[in-house]
């Protein structure tokens, strides 16, 4: 199943102009590379969802733990681990 999994902006590092930009996003304690082109208001410390390497938009933390939280119990976030697709830490 395709989800759209919440991670917080942890770096913009790379920007090739004001809208194309990536940035290091967590993951349940994994750290991923995402694309940050369709939420170009997006900061460092934001949350976002992620959908297969892009950030489709910016959400607020309380919706992004509840969300993780739905997915760590439906057994989604275990793709994390293998690189298939991202998530977020909440400790």
């Amino acid at each position: 199943m395709c989800l759209a999994i919440p991670g917080k902006i942890l770096s913009i590092s790379r920007q090739l102009d004001e809208t194309f930009q990536f940035g290091t996003v967590s993951f349940g304690g994994i750290h991923k590379e995402v694309n940050l082109c369709m939420v170009p208001e997006a900061k460092v410390n934001d949350y976002v969802l992620v959908h297969v390497g892009v950030a489709i938009s910016v959400i607020d933390e309380a919706e992004a733990r509840l969300t993780f939280e739905y997915l760590k119990q439906m057994g989604e976030v275990n793709e994390l681990k293998t690189g298939s697709d991202p998530g977020v830490s909440f400790n």
